[in-house]
């Protein structure tokens, strides 16, 4: 995976004037733009599209200091139809506009060209096994919330405690199939992962294709495929997030697989009363790569 994104970069490099079109790129590539984005902004704390903006603009940046041509003509090169399009992009990256950076030579925002390098540190252990699932379902309660990295997530926190706790005993009782328990379930995620972009968080269990649900409950279909499934212990939520973290930095650059779209899913096996420590298991919908 590492030598697939350095190659990303160099084919975005030679393309810094064209449109770029990413599931082209990953398919030829041998991967897919679903897992190339997520990959990519997981390594490099930005998304595909963010770091096209800022190199275009770095690169941009020479060509209005060196005054050869004129700002629409290095616009349209650059694929804005009008000067004020492109003035609106580049200030974004640089702070300031292309006049003024014409006439005094900055201040300017370098963008440099990524290159991506495998460290092997063994800094976390990856329990992990592969498993098979048939097409399921994950039933609960559902509610849009922003995408939070680090912490609690407080949104989440809140639409968990307005479930009523009988309505978690029902819950338990309706669930009849792996992942046991009750889960902590992220759909829709976006596949740059943006912190504060919007995903469906789903509060319920999994349940077999089968099985009768009661109204008022909303539902995810899950397709049948193959499952990573990571368990951690420690510290709530830190060392469930460092887990999912290193997956990205360690397990999937190293290991023969790709992320599929799909919710991923958490369940928590034990946990201390005030939820401080937790054993969880972190189900993640993989492909061989």
């Amino acid at each position: 995976m590492i030598d697939v994104l350095n190659r990303l970069v160099d084919l975005v490099e030679e393309r810094l004037t064209d449109e770029i079109d990413l599931g082209g790129l990953a398919t030829g590539l041998g991967t897919t733009e679903y897992h190339l984005r997520r990959m990519f902004s997981s390594l490099a704390g930005l998304p595909v599209s963010e770091y096209v903006r800022r190199r275009r603009m770095t690169v941009a940046a020479a060509e209005v200091i060196a005054g050869e041509d004129d700002l629409l003509e290095i616009a349209v090169r650059y694929g804005y139809g009008s000067t004020e399009a492109f003035g609106r992009a580049f200030r974004s990256v640089h702070g300031t506009s292309p006049g003024d950076v014409r006439r005094d030579g900055g201040p300017l925002r370098t963008q440099p060209q990524l290159r991506f390098r495998l460290t092997v540190e063994g800094s976390t252990t990856m329990d992990t096994h592969i498993v098979e699932r048939p097409a399921f379902r994950l039933v609960g309660h559902a509610a849009r919330v922003p995408l939070v990295h680090e912490g609690v997530n407080p949104h989440i926190q809140q639409h968990v405690a307005a479930i009523p706790a009988e309505e978690h005993q029902r819950l338990k009782q309706l669930g009849n199939t792996a992942p046991q328990g009750l889960l902590q379930v992220s759909d829709g995620v976006d596949p740059d992962a943006v912190e504060g972009t919007e995903l469906t968080y789903l509060h319920g269990v999994a349940v077999t294709g089968d099985t009768p649900v009661p109204d008022g409950l909303d539902e995810i279909e899950v397709v049948a495929g193959t499952w990573a499934v990571f368990r951690t212990e420690g510290s709530y939520p830190a060392a469930l997030q460092e887990t999912w973290a290193a997956t990205a930095t360690e397990w999937f650059p190293s290991n023969p697989w790709r992320l599929r779209p799909g919710p991923s899913v958490v369940a928590v096996l034990e946990r201390a009363d005030d939820f401080s420590t937790a054993t969880c298991e972190l189900w993640l919908p993989i492909e061989a790569a």
